[in-house]
């Protein structure tokens, strides 16, 4: 197994769900509806947590610990998609980010409980039932202000036509992906996308929103090389700006 290949596909997931998992956060005491602050919050927590597991499992590999590969690398050492790192913006944008991230992430923690490195394959069966939530959430409220009103379906449009660039770099493939595919790590990128694209149609068309030509549309890669917006290296400080006081203080 190249392991370099699968340290590669260890932290891409890890580093979109811690910076995903802090984007949802800012939603706390700020969400449209009570009932909303306690969705994203407990979905950002979610979130962390399983970076925090994939983290864990990089540091078996020789990687750095959990807290030091969270807080103490630049922007520019981060695998994550440009997609998570955006700012919230309005509850239109969040909520469509949310259902395009949150259906490749299931899809990719479904494949994963059949991935050949097993410390990864059992993590994902144990993973899988957590997301059951977060799809759930993402597609009920797509489906009901997708719908809804002439505003609502204007601005859930607008917000889809800005984040599928976005979106699609989930899907940039890393240098060793021919090894990671021919490994049995994981099913690879392009198969991701073809499953992600079946199930975020099925939810659409129960809209009146439409879903663009993927094929048109430019992905925004980069993330996973290092390539950011300006927008991470300011969320990374806020972040580790307590780590950073004190790297040895226990909690």
């Amino acid at each position: 197994m190249n392991t370099e290949a699968l340290k590669e596909l260890l932290y891409k997931m890890a580093d979109d769900l811690l910076i995903f998992g802090h984007r949802n956060s800012e939603w706390t005491g700020l969400g449209p509806l009570l009932e909303e602050d306690i969705a994203f919050s407990s979905m950002a927590q979610d979130k962390i947590g399983q970076s925090h597991a994939l983290y864990q499992l990089l540091a078996t590999l020789g990687e750095p610990e959990p807290d030091a590969a969270a807080f103490t690398r630049s922007a520019n050492q981060f695998h994550n998609c440009q997609l998570v790192e955006l700012p919230n913006g309005e509850y239109d944008f969040s909520l469509i980010r949310h259902f395009l991230f949150d259906t490749a992430d299931a899809l990719r923690w479904q494949l994963l409980t059949q991935s050949s490195y097993e410390p990864l394959s059992l993590l994902a069966k144990k993973i899988k039932g957590e997301l059951h939530y977060h799809t759930l959430h993402a597609n009920t409220w797509i489906k009901q202000l997708g719908s809804a009103t002439e505003e609502s379906i204007s601005r859930l449009q607008n917000s889809l036509a800005y984040t599928l660039p976005y979106a699609l770099g989930i899907f940039e493939e890393s240098p060793n992906e021919g090894e990671i595919i021919h490994s049995k790590i994981f099913l690879g990128e392009q198969a991701l996308k073809t499953k992600w694209i079946v199930k975020i149609e099925e939810v659409i068309s129960q809209t009146q929103l439409h879903l663009p030509n993927l094929a048109t549309i430019a992905p925004a890669y980069g993330g996973r090389t290092g390539k950011h917006t300006e927008h991470l290296q300011p969320l990374l400080d806020e972040m580790s700006e307590v780590f950073k006081i004190d790297p040895t203080a226990e909690w």
